[in-house]
């Protein structure tokens, strides 16, 4: 691991925050309270777990640390806050939105268990992504934003691949630098999705 290498996984950090940003901007008034605060509380989680990542890809990579702390918070934190942002997608884009929050209750099943083990984590990261990306393709497709809609769904082939890739430990610093490159790809194709959403206005009736 380089310096270069920790610094460009701050571009992918980026390009989420200002999505994620962008996203609730432009959804907050469409969304119950419930709905919202699962979908605000997940990006955020989602955020500051590839934050910390990254900074313990820096640390480590200028000889400075190994605080292990950031990076075996990342898989916890990020899975967590994928499926918290994917089920308050999914009442947005599938359950009628009441001002009151009556359809918090999803919050309820967005607490997932505690368990150990990378693929656990793996494939609970997954599962919210692709939540997500679908829940907000078809708010995409309600708007009349065909091309936000399918880049969301394209944004989604890379989690699989980066969820895969960052589960390994590589030696080799090509693999590396490939897992760095899915996830700066996956991450600004999102962006550019949210951005093309925003501009679409308020979601058709």
């Amino acid at each position: 691991m380089t310096v270069p290498m920790a610094l460009v996984d701050y571009i992918s950090v980026c390009c989420f925050l200002i999505a994620a940003i962008v996203l609730q901007s432009t959804l907050y008034a469409e969304m119950s309270k419930g709905a919202f605060a699962l979908f605000a509380a997940g990006t955020i989680m989602v955020f500051v777990a590839g934050f910390f990542k990254a900074t313990w890809k820096l640390f480590f990579a200028a000889g400075t640390c190994d605080f292990q702390a950031l990076n075996q918070s990342f898989f916890p934190m990020q899975s967590t806050g994928f499926l918290l942002a994917g089920l308050g997608c999914v009442a947005l884009a599938f359950f009628r939105q009441q001002a009151d929050g009556s359809r918090g209750a999803l919050a309820g099943a967005a607490a997932p268990a505690a368990f150990k083990g990378t693929f656990v984590f793996v494939a609970a990261m997954v599962a919210g992504v692709a939540l997500m990306d679908f829940s907000l393709a078809k708010i995409a497709r309600r708007r009349g934003a065909a091309l936000a809609a399918t880049l969301f769904i394209v944004s989604f082939v890379f989690a699989p691949g980066m969820g895969f890739l960052s589960s390994k430990d590589f030696a080799n610093p090509a693999m590396n630098w490939i897992a760095e490159g899915v996830n700066v790809c996956g991450q600004a194709i999102f962006l550019v999705a949210s951005i093309i959403l925003a501009r679409k206005g308020a979601a058709k009736a």
